[in-house]
């Protein structure tokens, strides 16, 4: 699999790793270290052993994981496992077939970028597959596989619930479920909770138009601190990502904050 930038790179496609029964603690555990008590496996309903075990998969320098996860009109998020012995982490993208150049979201290593999606893009994504595509389709996994990229200051009081409910729908025992889903939306150990604008122009952007209906985000370190999400895509190709990702046309009204959630 060929991603731009990547050529060289020996990426697998392995959506397979989602059915180990320790991959949501090797995948998530390192993002509930916000509080005093150190994160355990058994949060997730899994043991030491195979928590290790994913890892191992997870970062397997010959073969780098790729997860995709289609969306709206082609659109896919794509997640890399960059395991260079040198500069390993976890890349996140946004990709279509016409496009030269895929639009950066976040990373997660020892030099960060992030955050990558508001709370409503996360959600809009997780809750609308594009079946014909190759990936990830399962609702509760969609979600859990962007988690690490949110951060978003205006997160609406039914996002612990959902996070509590993909976990459930994960394996998490109903006991453990709700205080991870906290633990997980707590303050990113990352980067801060921005806000995200829609209208008007980045102050970023040089006084350039923005690009309708494309958010961004104010931290300067995230990758999405101007409109133009993806670098060299025409303006109505800008447009369809907009739609795809529910942000225009604006489909939602003040004070709702995503598909079917009214705050």
């Amino acid at each position: 699999m060929l991603i731009d930038g990547y050529e060289d790179a020996p990426l697998t496609t392995r959506e397979d790793l989602l059915s180990l029964p320790g991959f949501w603690p090797a995948y998530l555990l390192w993002l509930c270290r916000t509080g005093d008590e150190e994160p355990r496996p058994g949060w997730f309903g899994a043991d030491e052993a195979d928590t290790d075990a994913a890892i191992e998969a997870l970062t397997d320098g010959e073969r780098w994981p790729v997860f995709r996860i289609p969306f709206g009109a082609g659109h896919s998020v794509v997640v890399v496992g960059r395991n260079l012995a040198d500069d390993t982490g976890t890349d996140y993208f946004v990709t279509h077939g016409e496009w030269e150049r895929h639009g950066h979201l976040a990373s997660v290593d020892g030099h960060h970028a992030g955050p990558g999606l508001a709370w409503r893009e996360l959600v809009h994504i997780a809750a609308t597959p594009d079946l014909d595509a190759p990936g990830v389709h399962t609702h509760h996994a969609r979600l859990l596989l962007l988690l690490p990229v949110l951060g978003d200051a205006d997160l609406p009081p039914e996002a612990a619930w959902l996070v509590a409910d993909a976990l459930l729908q994960a394996g998490v025992g109903d006991d453990e479920a709700p205080g991870l889903a906290e633990a997980l939306l707590e303050e990113h150990p990352l980067w801060e909770s921005p806000e995200w604008t829609l209208a008007g122009a980045s102050p970023l952007s040089g006084g350039e138009d923005p690009f309708p209906g494309i958010l961004y985000c104010d931290d300067p370190h995230s990758p999405r601190c101007d409109t133009r999400l993806a670098r060299g895509i025409t303006r109505d190709q800008s447009a369809r990502l907009a739609r795809a990702l529910g942000t225009w046309p604006a489909v939602w009204g003040e004070g709702h904050n995503g598909p079917g959630l009214v705050g």
